[in-house]
C-alpha cells in the first residue's frame, strides 16, 4: 500500500478529527464523507471503534501499516506501558521532530524536507524520515537551506513553548530533543490503549 495522498478533509471526516490540522470542512461537515455519511447510522462494533483508532494514529504520523505494526512490536519489547511508548517513538520520529519544532508547515512537508537533505541532525544530514531521534540529539536546518521560504514562513511567530520536551535555539535555527514526551504534554488525540488491545486480540 502507497502512502496516501489524497484529500486529508476526507480522512477528517471520516474520524470526526482534525487529524492533519485546522480544517474549515469538518465545521461544516461533521459525517463520514460519501453519500449517506450524513445518513448513517449503524453502530460500529469494537473491534471497529479499534481498528478506526489505530488507522487515525497511522494517518496522523503518516505511518504505514508494516512501519506501524513493527513500532509496536518495539515498544511492547520495552520496559513501560506499551501504548504510551509507542506514542513517544512515534513523536520522536525525526519528520515528526522537525515538524514539532515548526521547521514545516504539516508533517507531510517535514518529510519532504527530510527526504529532500535540508535537515541535520547533530550536524550530519539525515535523510531518512523514521530516523529515531534520541534524546539530547539536536535536529537543525542545513545551512544553505536556512533561506528557504517554505521554511522561513513556518517559523515566522510559531510558539516553541508549547512543547516542553523540545528547546529551540533561534540563532542556529535548531532544536533539541531534551527528553521524551511525557503522555500529557502530547496533544494528539490517540486512545492508545485501544491499539495495544486490537494488537492482543
Amino acid at each position: 500500500m502507497a502512502r496516501y495522498i489524497g484529500p486529508k478533509s476526507k480522512i477528517a471526516r471520516r474520524f470526526g478529527d482534525a487529524i492533519f490540522g485546522a480544517d474549515k470542512v469538518l465545521s461544516k461537515k461533521n459525517y463520514p464523507p460519501g453519500q449517506h455519511g450524513n445518513n448513517r447510522r449503524r453502530k460500529t462494533s469494537e473491534y471497529g471503534i479499534m481498528l478506526a483508532e489505530k488507522q487515525k494514529a497511522k494517518y496522523t504520523y503518516g505511518v504505514l501499516e508494516k512501519q506501524f505494526r513493527n513500532m509496536f512490536e518495539k515498544a511492547a519489547r520495552t520496559n513501560g506501558i506499551t501504548g504510551e511508548v509507542l506514542l513517544q517513538n512515534l513523536e520522536c520520529r525525526l519528520d515528526n521532530i522537525v515538524f514539532r519544532l515548526g521547521i514545516a508547515p504539516t508533517r507531510a512537508a517535514a518529510r519532504q524536507l527530510v527526504s529532500h537533505r535540508h535537515i541535520v541532525v547533530d550536524g550530519a544530514v539525515v535523510g531518512i524520515p523514521s530516523y529515531s531521534v534520541k534524546p539530547g540529539q539536536i535536529v537543525g536546518v542545513r545551512e544553505k537551506s536556512k533561506s528557504l521560504e517554505v521554511i522561513a514562513d513556518a517559523l515566522a511567530g510559531f510558539n516553541h513553548s508549547k512543547y516542553p520536551w523540545l528547546e529551540w535555539d533561534e540563532n542556529t535555527k535548531a532544536g533539541k530533543l531534551l527528553h521524551k514526551p511525557e503522555r500529557a504534554d502530547i496533544p494528539e488525540n490517540i486512545k492508545e490503549q485501544l491499539i495495544v488491545e486490537l494488537y492482543s486480540k
